[in-house]
């Protein structure tokens, strides 16, 4: 895939985007998203059929999440499960709103998850994907499932090393009620683009050599990678599913350094 090389990250620009207060605002912010989507794709000749836009509510209140939903979207990736599963509950009268829980999963939290997630982007162990699969079970429900990759190789990072995907991987298809759909990754929290660039490459290439050695209904066909700093390039580097909190929401109350665990960051967009 061709690398332009020129792309610069947002990382700096704590405050760039004001915050959106109706629903015109989110309208203007998903169509100017939509249109950086546009843009990327062309130019490494991708469609922009082929990129999903996650959009991520973590911190924002129900008032926020109902006129983004006016404004078109259909599903939110939350971090922090109780607090997506609070959402959850004030919302069910929306009935075809999904939820997708992005961020780091506790074992004792699976129960929350099994009950309303569409879909979970941070799996990294057996145990919380035996967890998950149980109470999974008891619900009579299935979830989408991406596996967190530490592509960057900080310690403050979630996820699997890349050399212990493809042992990983092997042991999914136990877990009757994953279906599981591809890779996940958070990129160095960096101004410098080329750094940034070389975690979405590494995933990229770890898909595609996973691709060969992936036991039958292990899907790998989605990379989730890219957010409100960074999303244009992983688009030049094969993102499928883009994770965009501040650019649609607008800046949250800290820059975004204070969401990153250690000095570098573990949360998504």
């Amino acid at each position: 895939m061709p690398v332009p090389g020129a792309t610069a990250t947002h990382h700096d620009n704590h405050g760039r985007y004001p915050e959106a207060v109706s629903v015109e605002d989110f309208r203007h912010n998903l169509a100017e998203v939509q249109r950086r989507i546009e843009a990327a794709c062309r130019r490494v000749d991708r469609d922009p059929a082929t990129v999903r836009l996650l959009p991520v509510s973590k911190t924002k209140p129900e008032t926020s999440l109902r006129m983004a939903y006016a404004a078109g979207c259909r599903m939110f990736g939350e971090n922090k499960v109780q607090e997506a599963h609070g959402k959850w509950q004030a919302m069910q009268d929306l009935a075809d709103l999904q939820w997708s829980v992005i961020g780091h999963l506790q074992t004792n939290k699976t129960k929350l998850v099994a009950r309303f997630a569409t879909e979970f982007q941070a799996l990294d162990s057996l145990r919380l994907a035996e967890a998950l699969d149980r109470r999974l079970q008891i619900e009579g429900r299935s979830l989408d499932v991406f596996v967190q990759v530490n592509s960057s190789g900080e310690a403050s990072k979630y996820g699997l090393a890349p050399d212990d995907v493809a042992a990983f991987l092997q042991a999914l298809p136990a877990f009757s009620a994953l279906r599981i759909r591809g890779l996940m990754t958070l990129a160095l929290f960096s101004s410098e683009a080329e750094r940034v660039r070389q975690c979405f490459i590494r995933l990229r290439t770890l898909r595609d050599q996973l691709r060969q050695v992936a036991p039958a209904g292990v899907e790998l066909d989605a990379l989730s990678m890219g957010m409100s700093g960074d999303f244009e390039i992983a688009i030049e580097e094969g993102a499928t599913v883009v994770r965009v909190g501040q650019a649609i929401f607008g800046a949250r109350p800290l820059p975004d350094s204070h969401y990153w665990p250690g000095a570098v960051s573990d949360e998504q967009p």
